[in-house]
């Protein structure tokens, strides 16, 4: 009997995901990094503050990322590193992965007012 085509093509895909560029952010304990791509691909880590948590490291690129619009700049969506995890601030919220490729999961939610809460956190209204 012949192996099914699909699982052909799921081991392909496998296969395929191992050799994929996995770009890993730096591990350092409670250390929060503003992160800067560069234009030959590369990735710049600035340290930004010494954070708790990674909803503190979230709060504190949500200032950073406040602050730059007021003063002019145009990044709406910027990203940071915090212990082993990339974390996305986008306009719908915070979103983390442990690779810049990988898939991203949300951390934190925007709510009605723009400010970040916990998933959930927020009483939902009928």
């Amino acid at each position: 009997m012949s192996p099914k085509p699909y699982l052909v093509l799921a081991a392909a895909a496998l296969a395929l995901s191992a050799c994929a560029k996995k770009t890993e952010p730096p591990g350092d304990p409670g250390i929060c990094y503003h992160v800067v791509p560069q234009k030959d691909g590369s990735l710049k880590y600035n340290k930004l503050v010494q954070a708790k948590s990674l909803e503190v490291c979230a709060a504190n690129l949500e200032a950073m990322r406040i602050k730059f619009l007021t003063l002019g700049g145009n990044k709406q969506e910027i990203y940071g590193a915090y212990q082993a995890n990339f974390l996305f601030l986008q306009k719908e919220g915070v979103f983390t992965s442990t690779s810049l490729e990988g898939p991203r999961y949300v951390a934190l939610v925007r709510t009605g007012d723009g400010r970040l809460a916990i998933p959930g956190a927020m009483p939902q209204t009928p």
